[in-house]
């Protein structure tokens, strides 16, 4: 098993990513789009969340066509992006028809990461993000850069610049699974040795460096020193985030989506220490696009949540790795 060709959450066919960037305000968004539509299930396990119809997507909720993704900086402001994509794809004929003379009603699903507090010009009197969400659905493409860019303009991982990262694992038999995320997080991201990721394990051909540590090391202390845990006392709630998309080419239910969703947070949990705090955002969302032909049950979504797990443990590594090296870097 190895990534797809480009080892990119758009591997996963039928998906798309545009990214839309405000450098004087340092911020972004980034969405995954359809081509048609697909599945949804999601996960919220951080503290401090900022999301945008996560209530539809539960599995005894009525719609399930899910039409974008949107991941955003901004906190609260963050979530006018999803209004710009939904009236962008409405004007465009996409989404539900209620009635057959009404507008196209797009589900947009959204979660906000806070970069209110690093640089850039936060002052504004009407919200860019609107109009970043539309640009981002303009911006649509198979391939995308990875680091400081789109939602993850804007984020800190620890100590260190985050961003966009984003990953895939080819299964075999048409399946595929993908991750895309914005890491944003007080936890860090590699060992105490300062240059060798955390997700090391699932490194697939020096994607995020191929760094290993040179000597035995102790994960004994709580608060990593590449944490911001220790010099956030108390930390500010809602300060920090990481919020994905993982993706797979099967045809699953919302429930099914659901399960992915709660088993890649483990890819978080892998990658980032510590994770899922009082102060953080993480939200995973898990979409299927059905393009598989392999049928469904309860073993393949074992091992597709599994796999999703270790794509986004990848996914945040490469979008530390690329947020490093400079301000974006083409994947």
């Amino acid at each position: 098993m190895r990534p797809g060709p480009l080892n990119l959450i758009t591997d996963v066919p039928g998906l798309l990513v545009g990214h839309a960037t405000d450098e004087r305000a340092v911020t972004g968004v980034t969405t995954v789009l359809a081509e048609t539509h697909f599945v949804g299930g999601v996960d919220v396990r951080g503290g401090a969340p900022g999301v945008r119809e996560t209530d539809t997507l539960a599995p005894e909720a009525l719609v399930d066509q899910v039409h974008a993704i949107v991941l955003a900086g901004g906190s609260v402001f963050g979530l006018g992006a999803a209004d710009g994509v939904a009236t962008t794809l409405s004007n465009a004929g996409r989404g539900l028809r209620i009635l057959s003379h009404t507008r196209a009603i797009p589900i947009v699903p959204a979660a906000v990461l806070h970069d209110l507090g690093g640089t850039g010009d936060k002052n504004w009197h009407a919200s860019p993000y609107p109009e970043l969400g539309a640009a981002s659905v303009v911006a649509a493409s198979r391939e995308f850069a990875l680091g400081a860019i789109g939602a993850g303009r804007g984020a800190r991982a620890g100590k260190v610049a985050g961003g966009i990262g984003s990953a895939s694992l080819e299964l075999g038999d048409g399946l595929m699974v993908g991750a895309l995320v914005a890491v944003n997080s007080i936890g860090s991201a590699y060992l105490p040795d300062g240059r060798t990721f955390y997700a090391w394990p699932y490194e697939c051909d020096g994607e995020f460096g191929g760094h290993r540590s040179a000597g035995a090391y102790s994960l004994n202390d709580p608060a990593p020193p590449d944490s911001r845990l220790a010099d956030m006392m108390p930390p500010q709630s809602g300060t920090s985030t990481v919020i994905a998309v993982v993706a797979t080419s099967a045809a699953l239910s919302k429930a099914d989506c659901k399960r992915i969703a709660v088993m890649a947070q483990d890819g978080i949990a892998r990658a980032i220490r510590p994770s899922h705090t009082p102060f953080d955002g993480d939200t995973v969302f898990a979409i299927a696009t059905g393009r598989s032909t392999v049928m469904p049950n309860a073993a393949l979504v074992a091992r597709l949540g599994s796999a999703a797990a270790d794509c986004l443990s990848r996914a945040i590594a490469r979008g530390v790795h690329a947020a490093t090296r400079g301000s974006s870097a083409d994947a």
